[in-house]
């Protein structure tokens, strides 16, 4: 199998961490999505990564869908709980999570790539304002608990994680740190395994 992504894209490390996290081994290939020469269309017509090539050539996608499908690939580390209602709670989870990346990517995109005289603020703190009251029901629903949900690690702190170090990466202004303490010590714990320590962004 080979995955298709940019060492910098949240979905793409949210994706390494679960192949990790299984012991799943694929080929990697770097991709430029905003490159001008980009080939992901042959792959995702949507133009997005990750993108999971496999063995016979078919093409999976988007981050969701390539992560519930590497779960499924080994018993090792179990990331989404079989129960209907837990596995819609840890897949919740992760919508919220990936909402952040969203957000946080649209918001970014709106102060890179648009010239500033056609900017919105009112757009970009639309989004901002996003990222913000999902951090708040994440700490919310975190609680004191260890995880996210249950008493292990599930794709919620995996998905988490990789929002909360997208924020770090992107928005260091952002000082979710301190507002919610109890977020960052999850975070913590998250960047201390093998599987965030490798898929850590290189310096922007």
């Amino acid at each position: 199998m080979k995955l298709i992504g940019s060492l910098t894209s949240p979905y793409v490390r949210k994706v390494r961490v679960v192949l990790s996290e299984k012991k799943v081994e694929v080929d990697h290939e770097i991709e430029n999505v905003w490159s001008a020469d980009t080939k992901i269309a042959n792959f995702n017509p949507l133009g997005k990564v990750p993108c999971l090539i496999l063995d016979e050539g078919e093409a999976i996608y988007d981050s969701r869908v390539i992560a519930e499908y590497a779960d499924a690939l080994s018993p090792v580390s179990k990331l989404i709980p079989s129960d209907n209602r837990e596995r819609a709670t840890v897949k919740t989870w992760e919508a919220l999570a990936d909402g952040i990346m969203d957000a946080g990517i649209l918001a970014r995109l709106e102060k890179t790539l648009r010239p500033a005289e056609q900017q919105s603020q009112t757009w970009f703190d639309r989004q901002m304002g996003k990222v913000q009251s999902s951090l708040r029901q994440m700490s919310e629903r975190l609680g004191g608990n260890a995880w996210c949900h249950g008493n292990q690690m599930t794709l919620a702190d995996i998905a988490t994680g990789c929002a909360l170090g997208y924020l770090l990466f992107r928005f260091p202004d952002i000082q979710w740190q301190a507002q919610y303490p109890n977020l960052d010590r999850l975070y913590q714990k998250l960047a201390q395994r093998p599987s965030f320590i490798e898929t850590e962004p290189p310096a922007a």
